[in-house]
């Protein structure tokens, strides 16, 4: 079985078309996926999905670009993550790539999201780009190892994936791994100890090879899953097992059939 660890089904390209998507993601035994909040206004709909089907888990949180939506607050994160299907906070982070003026309000959001997953007792969801440096700082200042978490789609350089895994974090490829130009990801890829490694697709971006170009969805996580047993060298049987006990490990809040099958690594 395998898990996607970061889509967003509630977007409009997928939520119109939720029981096919489930339906892919049977057929290619993807048996899990969590749905992952961007703004507070939509967090009923990534609720709504997991509470409708098992197979899926939901996170509350802002996501560091969007600027005109309302405002996150410790109290009002932990009160929505007190739900028994929100098994994480965020996503979360510093992205100074669509913030060129890397604005003091990300800043501040990104440290609300820190304290409230250390307050809630449930992992945070990253997202850096082009702030790999203040996101890493944030994180040390803010105690972040204490939740631990997920840098979500990571295309970091591998001395940012060896930072945040002294931090105790878990690393997340996407299907950005299995593009040709992706040479330098490749490398971190093959770095990440296995504990540690993660798989989503961020649907319904980034579709890996050989769907590259189209809309992506929770069923493709498979194609991550076997460029990363190829670049490492490993049967892809043994990055399915162990991508799957690593989610249950870190997301332990939720339920799943590898829940509790391994224990968390120092740190986390």
């Amino acid at each position: 079985m395998f898990v996607d660890s970061h889509c967003h089904l509630d977007f409009p390209d997928l939520a119109c078309r939720e029981d096919e998507i489930l339906a892919t993601m049977a057929a290619n035994r993807v048996g899990a996926a969590l749905c992952v909040g961007v703004k507070l206004e939509d967090f009923p709909r990534v609720l709504g999905l997991a509470e409708r089907d098992p197979r899926l888990w939901a996170s509350v949180g802002v996501h560091p670009d969007n600027a005109d939506c309302e405002e996150p607050t410790l109290e009002r994160l932990c009160a929505l993550a007190d739900h028994p299907r929100v098994v994480a906070i965020g996503e979360t982070g510093l992205d100074y790539h669509w913030h060129q003026d890397a604005p003091e309000w990300q800043r501040a959001r990104f440290r609300t999201h820190i304290r409230a997953a250390r307050a809630a007792a449930k992992p945070l969801i990253i997202h850096t780009r082009s702030a790999a440096a203040d996101t890493l700082r944030l994180m040390r200042e803010e105690n972040a190892a204490e939740a631990g978490g997920v840098m979500h789609c990571f295309t970091e350089s591998r001395e940012v994936a060896e930072a945040a895994l002294a931090l105790g974090f878990y690393i997340s490829f996407s299907g950005i791994v299995t593009f040709r130009n992706a040479k330098e990801l490749k490398e971190v890829a093959k770095i990440v100890p296995l504990e540690r490694l993660l798989i989503e697709t961020d649907a319904p971006y980034l579709a890996p090879v050989p769907h590259r170009g189209k809309t992506n969805e929770p069923g493709w996580v498979v194609h991550v899953a076997e460029e990363l047993a190829q670049l490492r060298g490993e049967p892809l049987e043994r990055i399915e097992q162990a991508t799957t006990d690593n989610f249950y490990r870190l997301f332990r809040h939720a339920q799943g059939p590898h829940s509790g099958s391994a224990s968390a690594p120092q740190g986390v």
